[in-house]
C-alpha cells in the first residue's frame, strides 16, 4: 500500500446516528441550507453577469479590456484565498466567510455605478477578493462540519444549487440589461447577500466556528505566505495588463508579472504540483486545468453569439442554461458510493468531454451551424466539469488533515484562479491580435445593416488551445492516486 493509500485510510470520521441523516438530516439541515445559499448567490452572480458583460463592456467601450473584466475577478480572488485558508485555519471559517460576503457586495455596487471600463475593473477586482475569502471558508465548515461520507453529498449539492441560477440568471440578467440597463444587473444582485447572512453565519457560529484546538494558542499569520499572495495577485495583474496591451513596452510588465508568479506558485503551491507529481500535487493541478480551460473558453461564448450570431444578451446567456443541470448531474453522479471505486476513471472522461465542448463551440461560427448546437455542446462539457470539480474537492478533503484544511483548500482554489488569470490572459491577448477589440464596434456597425460583425478567427484562435488544455487535463486525471502495489504471489500451496 503507498503512503497516499495508508494515509486515506487511517482517516475515519466517526459515523453519526443514522437518526441524524443526511446533508438534510436533523444535525445537518440549517447548515446545509445556509451554506449552500452562500453557492447559490454565487452562482446567480456569475450567470446574470456573464450576460450583462458584453453590453456593459461596449457601453464603456472596453471592449478590448473585455477578458480582464473577467480576470480581475480572479486576480485578487488569489490574495482573499490565502489570506482566508490563515484565518480559518487559525480563527475558524466565521469571520473570513463575513468579511467576503461584504466585500463581494461591495465590488458589485462599484462595478454597477462606473462610468469607466477601469472603474469596472476595479469593482470586478473588490467582489474577486470577497469570492476568494468565501470559497476557501467555505472548504473549511465543510471539513470541520461534515463527516467524511457527506462529504461527496454536499459537494453535489454545491453543484445542484447552480442550476436554478443558470436558467432563472441569463432571462432575468438578458430582460434587465434589455429593459433597465446592465447596471442594475449588478446593483441587484447585492439584495440577495441577506438570505445568506441571515441563514448561514448562525448557523456556521454553531458547528464550525473557532480554531481546530480552543486550547492551544492562535498561530500567527504566517508573514511569508501573506508576501507570497501579494506576489502572485500582483504578478497575474501584471500579466494580464500585458496581455491586454500588445506593445512591445508590454514586455516589461509581461516578465515582471511572471517574476512575481514563479515564486509565489512554488511557495504556495503542494511541491510537484506543475510536475504532476502523484496525490495532492495532480489533485491541485487538475483543478486548475479543468477550470482554467473551461471558464476562460466559457466567458467568450456570450460575446461571440451576440457579435457573431447577432443573439441578443438573453439569448445568449440562455445558451448556457442547460449546463447548470448537467454539472449537478455529473456531481450528483460522482457522489454515488458505488462510484467511488471509479472515480479516476469518472474524472478521466469528464475532462474528455470538457475538451470536446471546447473544440465544438466555434463551430457557431460557420452561418449554416444552428446555434442550438452550442447549448447540446455545453451541456455535455458542463456534464464533465459536474465530475471533476466536485471529484476534486472530495479529494483534497480526505487528503488534509483538520488543521491543514484551510491552506490545502486555498491551494486548490488558487490553482483555480491563478490557472482561469493565467488562461484568460493567453486567450484575451490571441482574440485581441486577431482584432478582436474591432468585435464591438464592428457589431454596432453590422447591428445598424451597414457591415459586417464577422472576425471568426479572433474567437477560434481562444476556443481551440483551450480544447488542447482540457486533453492535459485527462493525463493528469491519471495520477491523482499514489501507484498501485504489485499483486502479491499467491503461496504455492494454493497455485498447486
Amino acid at each position: 500500500m503507498s503512503a497516499l493509500e495508508d494515509r486515506l485510510s487511517q482517516r475515519h470520521v466517526p459515523v453519526p446516528p443514522e437518526s441524524e441523516g443526511g446533508i438534510l438530516g436533523a444535525a445537518y439541515r440549517v447548515l446545509s441550507i445556509g451554506i449552500i445559499s452562500v453557492i447559490f448567490l454565487i452562482a446567480f452572480e456569475a450567470t446574470a453577469v456573464g450576460t450583462a458583460m458584453p453590453v456593459a463592456a461596449r457601453e464603456l467601450d472596453g471592449i478590448g479590456l473585455y477578458a480582464f473584466g473577467f480576470s480581475a475577478y480572479f486576480t485578487t480572488s488569489l490574495f482573499g484565498m490565502v489570506l482566508s485558508g490563515q484565518w480559518a485555519d487559525r480563527e475558524g471559517p466565521l469571520r473570513p466567510l463575513t468579511v467576503g460576503i461584504a466585500s463581494f457586495a461591495a465590488g458589485l455596487v462599484c462595478a454597477g455605478t462606473a462610468g469607466a471600463m477601469w472603474i469596472f475593473v476595479v469593482g470586478r477586482a473588490v467582489q474577486g477578493f470577497g469570492g476568494g475569502l468565501v470559497i476557501v471558508a467555505l472548504y473549511v465548515v465543510v471539513s470541520r462540519a461534515y463527516p467524511e461520507r457527506l462529504r461527496p453529498a454536499i459537494m453535489a449539492a454545491f453543484a445542484a444549487s447552480w442550476v436554478v441560477p443558470s436558467i432563472v440568471g441569463p432571462l432575468a440578467s438578458g430582460a434587465v440589461t434589455e429593459h433597465l440597463g446592465w447596471r442594475w444587473v449588478f446593483l441587484g444582485i447585492p439584495a440577495l447577500v441577506v438570505v445568506p447572512l441571515v441563514v448561514a453565519l448562525p448557523a456556521i457560529r454553531r458547528t464550525a466556528s473557532g480554531p481546530v484546538d480552543p486550547g492551544a494558542p492562535p498561530a500567527a499569520f504566517d508573514g511569508r505566505r501573506i508576501r507570497l499572495a501579494f506576489g502572485i495577485s500582483a504578478g497575474a495583474g501584471l500579466l494580464q495588463y500585458a496581455a491586454q496591451d500588445l506593445r512591445w513596452l508590454s514586455l516589461a510588465p509581461a516578465a515582471a508579472g511572471v517574476g512575481l508568479l514563479v515564486p509565489a506558485v512554488r511557495g504556495l503551491l503542494p511541491r510537484g504540483t506543475y510536475l504532476a507529481r502523484r496525490g495532492l500535487p495532480s489533485v491541485v493541478l487538475l483543478r486548475g486545468v479543468a477550470a482554467g480551460s473551461f471558464i476562460s473558453a466559457e466567458s467568450f461564448v456570450p460575446l461571440m453569439l451576440v457579435t457573431q450570431r447577432g443573439l441578443s444578451p438573453t439569448l445568449a446567456g440562455f445558451s448556457l442554461a442547460a449546463g447548470g443541470a448537467t454539472w449537478a448531474g455529473g456531481s450528483w453522479l460522482q457522489s454515488k458510493p458505488r462510484m467511488a471505486p471509479y472515480r479516476e476513471r469518472l474524472m478521466v472522461a469528464g475532462m474528455v468531454l470538457v475538451a470536446f465542448a471546447i473544440a465544438a463551440a466555434p463551430a457557431v461560427l460557420i452561418e449554416s451551424v444552428p446555434v442550438w448546437t452550442l447549448a447540446v455542446a455545453w451541456a455535455v462539457g458542463c456534464l464533465g466539469m459536474g465530475l471533476v470539480t466536485a471529484s476534486t474537492s472530495v479529494l483534497l478533503l480526505e487528503l488534509s488533515a483538520p488543521e491543514e484544511a484551510g491552506a490545502n483548500s486555498a491551494a486548490l482554489q488558487i490553482s483555480d484562479a491563478l490557472a482561469n488569470v493565467v488562461l484568460l490572459a493567453a486567450g484575451g491577448a490571441a482574440f485581441a491580435a486577431l482584432g478582436g477589440g474591432a468585435v464591438g464596434a464592428a457589431h454596432a456597425v453590422a447591428a445598424e445593416g451597414a457591415g459586417s460583425g464577422s472576425h471568426p478567427a479572433a474567437f477560434a484562435v481562444v476556443f481551440l488551445p483551450m480544447a488542447c488544455v482540457a486533453l492535459v487535463g485527462a493525463w493528469v486525471a491519471t495520477r491523482l492516486y499514489g501507484e498501485k502495489p504489485e499483486p502479491e504471489p499467491e503461496p504455492f500451496a494454493e497455485r498447486v
